[in-house]
C-alpha cells in the first residue's frame, strides 16, 4: 500500500470552465508525494492531459462545495488543500505552507490575496481589503486557498451545500466556533480578476461585500453566544 500523502490538493472545476489556467502547468512544482485531485462535474481529459503528474479526478454534482466534500471525502492526505483553477503557484506558496503546516499542524491557513493584471478597476484595492479583512476580521475567503487537516475539516462538516453562495466564509465561521486558529502564511496568492472585467469592477465589489457582512452577522452572533 502506498504511502499516506502529507498533503491532498483539490481543485474544483465548474461546468464548462475553460480558458488559459496556468496552475495547472505549475503544478510540477508540488513535491511528488503530494496527492492531487480534480474534483469535477464533467469528464475533463482535456485538463488532465495539461498536468505533468499523477492526478486523480471525482466527478460529482455540479456545485463547488459537492465536489470539494466528494474529492475530500477519497483524499488520503493528512491535510486538505484547497485551490481554485484560476489561481497561482509559486515556490514561495509551497515553502510557506510547509513552514505553516510545520508551525501550526491544527490550524486553518490561508495566504495574502493578490490578483492578476487581467481584472477591471483598481484591484489593488479589493486585494488590501481583502487582506485587512483577513488579518483583522479573522474572515479569509475561499480564494485564498485554504488548507486545514482533514481530521478538522470533516469534524466541521466540510462545506455546506445548501447555500446559494460563500460556502468557504460559512467553513471558516464554522471553524472559529469549534475554537480552530487561523493562521495567516508568508506569501500572497495571486488569482485571476477577469470576472470584474465580465461584471464591472464596482458592481461586483459592492455585491461581495453585501454579501458577506450579510453573512457574517448571524455567524458572529452565534461565535460570542458560544463564549458565554
Amino acid at each position: 500500500m502506498a504511502a499516506r500523502p502529507d498533503v491532498s490538493l483539490v481543485i474544483p472545476v465548474g461546468p464548462g470552465e475553460s480558458g488559459d489556467f496556468p496552475l495547472l502547468s505549475q503544478l510540477a512544482m508540488l513535491p511528488p508525494d503530494w496527492e492531487l485531485i480534480l474534483a469535477l462535474c464533467e469528464p475533463r481529459e482535456d485538463l488532465e492531459a495539461l498536468v505533468s503528474r499523477h492526478i486523480y479526478t471525482v466527478i460529482s454534482a455540479p456545485g463547488r462545495s459537492s465536489q470539494m466534500n466528494r474529492a475530500s471525502e477519497v483524499a488520503r492526505g493528512r491535510w486538505l488543500w484547497f485551490l481554485h483553477l484560476d489561481s497561482r503557484l509559486t515556490d514561495k506558496m509551497l515553502l510557506a505552507l510547509q513552514e505553516g503546516l510545520g508551525s501550526a499542524p491544527e490550524a486553518l491557513h490561508y495566504f495574502r490575496l493578490g490578483f492578476a493584471g487581467d481584472g477591471a478597476g483598481p484591484m489593488h484595492l479589493n486585494a488590501v481589503g481583502a487582506n485587512l479583512r483577513s488579518r483583522l476580521l479573522g474572515v479569509p475567503f475561499g480564494d485564498q486557498g485554504f488548507c486545514l487537516p482533514a481530521s478538522v475539516f470533516r469534524r466541521l462538516g466540510g462545506y455546506p451545500e445548501q447555500v446559494p453562495y460563500g460556502e468557504d466564509h460559512l467553513l471558516v465561521w464554522r471553524a472559529r466556533q469549534e475554537g480552530v486558529r487561523l493562521n495567516e502564511l508568508n506569501a500572497t496568492l495571486e488569482t485571476s480578476a477577469r470576472k470584474y472585467c465580465r461584471h464591472g469592477w464596482l458592481r461586483l465589489t459592492l455585491l461581495y461585500q453585501w454579501r458577506w457582512i450579510r453573512q457574517a452577522l448571524p455567524e458572529y452572533y452565534r461565535l460570542l453566544a458560544g463564549r458565554l
